[in-house]
């Protein structure tokens, strides 16, 4: 199912295929309503109806770019949807439409002293899709299509899954499959859109549901690579799902974030924190919507990030699969 749901194509505001995908995986098993901005909102009935009532989140949409114009020469100039570092970029097979294309730029024989120091910017990047002019670019492409990472979903290594879209993929396919179990208690399920243009989908979809406490399902930034060392790492892969004291975004319930720890403790499971202050979630919409939620994000470990090869361990996600529903049990009274 992982598989499945990265390869599929769904940037922020474009996200159709993702949720028809995941309708398909959960109607049978839940009622659910698909809201204005096109946020599926799941309610699965539970063997109880609990005091509180709990919402598990993830995202749909993944990070990509929009075309913004067609160069008389037949180049498409392009801009990042959500957070992409260009130098991820350059180089880089892309899809749009079903169009093949490579982002290309100066090649570094002819660039000066001065550009070689820099790192490449967007509006010096181009996409070359092989047409000969403007005119023959327009009848594959329009302005407002979307481009994607054009990335193989392979396993390699010790465990390990290199893929587009990880984020956040990964908690979509968690919630399919928590939707697809039997639940103790009665759960309120959120994918969300336009989540990487800044949370969007969960301020709306959060408000509709009024929950108690939520769950936010992620992938987060790993640092544990060469030269390295230390907290700069954020976390680590092979070590468990990642839950957060506090991001760019939020401040995570202090009492709900211990409690994280005792579950894990008492079940020898892996767990982690982030030992940075970095980046930000759906977590800081939720939280603030209507009356307010108490908020906890249990994120993927996943290196390079928002690219076209981003990689997470199998273990983590073995590990956070028997976390999730021992951990969700303790919040319902």
């Amino acid at each position: 199912m992982l598989k499945d749901l990265c390869l599929l194509n769904g940037t922020s505001g474009r996200e159709d295929a993702v949720r028809n995908y995941i309708i398909e995986k959960i109607k049978d098993k839940c009622e659910y309503s698909v809201d204005a901005l096109g946020s599926v909102i799941a309610f699965k009935k539970g063997k109880k109806a609990p005091d509180k009532k709990v919402l598990v989140a993830a995202h749909t949409d993944e990070v990509g770019f929009i075309i913004t114009d067609i160069t008389d020469d037949g180049y498409l100039r392009f801009a990042p949807v959500g957070g992409i570092d260009a130098a991820v970029v350059l180089g880089r097979r892309v899809d749009i439409n079903g169009i093949k294309g490579v982002v290309g730029a100066k090649a570094v024989h002819l660039l000066s002293d001065d550009e070689k120091k820099n790192e490449p910017a967007f509006d010096k990047l181009a996409i070359d899709i092989g047409a000969a002019d403007k005119a023959e670019a327009e009848k594959a492409v329009s302005l407002g299509d979307c481009a994607y990472f054009a990335s193989d979903y392979c396993e390699f290594g010790d465990g390990f899954i290199k893929s587009k879209a990880l984020d956040d993929r990964i908690g979509c396919m968690l919630m399919i499959e928590l939707i697809n179990s039997d639940l103790e208690y009665d759960t309120y399920f959120c994918f969300n859109v336009q989540e990487e243009v800044g949370l969007r989908g969960s301020g709306c979809s959060a408000y509709a549901v009024k929950p108690d406490v939520a769950v936010i399902l992620e992938s987060t930034t790993a640092a544990d690579i060469d030269g390295v060392t230390g907290g700069d790492k954020c976390c680590v892969l092979g070590k468990g799902p990642v839950v957060s004291f506090m991001d760019g975004r939020t401040i995570y319930d202090k009492q709900i974030f211990d409690l994280a720890f005792e579950v894990a403790k008492e079940n020898n499971i892996k767990i982690q924190t982030k030992t940075k202050i970095a980046g930000g979630n759906d977590a800081g919409a939720i939280q603030k919507s209507g009356a307010g939620c108490r908020v906890a994000a249990v994120s993927l470990p996943c290196r390079y990030i928002h690219s076209g090869s981003s990689v997470v361990k199998i273990g983590d996600i073995e590990e956070t699969r028997r976390f999730l529903p021992l951990f969700l049990s303790k919040l319902y009274d």
